[in-house]
């Protein structure tokens, strides 16, 4: 019989919807256009990349309504690089899912920016679609159970 829960899930299952999360800009971008991108449905963190395509760094709404609320609209020429968060943590595709949310958690984040080796962004992982994930497989593997114990498909 198949062990049940030996093999842990990986952010690589998520790697689609956390794909659709992601929204990049470019360190000399004004926040204006920043906040643009914000304003999209599911989107609550922008990736800040140097013209490499590398991470360089984050802007959340939080962010970008503290900056804004500093300066007068008509007159903020601010560009992302100034503001952005530099020390951003992360995540692989090949990380475990219960790992991440327990980074999440620890430090109270909502989203983690998702890298490729290559320190480029390739997706926005959200708890809340981690925990939907974990949440499928565990009822997956309860049904497992409950089928070998009762006996179901074994004759």
């Amino acid at each position: 019989m198949k062990e049940l829960m030996s093999s842990s899930q990986r952010i690589s299952g998520i790697s689609g919807i956390a794909a659709s999360r992601l929204v990049t800009v470019g360190t000399n971008a004004l926040l204006v256009n920043v906040a643009k991108q914000l304003t999209r449905s599911q989107v609550s963190l922008v990736v800040v990349c140097n013209p490499d395509g590398a991470m360089a760094g984050v802007i959340t709404k939080s962010d970008l309504i503290r900056q804004m609320a500093s300066c007068p609209a008509s007159a903020c020429q601010t560009v992302a690089s100034d503001i952005m968060t530099r020390d951003v943590t992360f995540c692989y595709d090949t990380d475990k899912l219960e790992d991440v949310l327990l980074t999440l958690q620890t430090q109270g984040l909502v989203h983690l920016p998702l890298i490729a080796s290559n320190h480029k962004p390739v997706g926005v992982v959200n708890a809340r679609d981690a925990l939907r994930s974990l949440l499928k497989q565990e009822q997956y593997d309860e049904s497992l159970l409950r089928n070998y114990v009762m006996g179901v498909g074994y004759q």
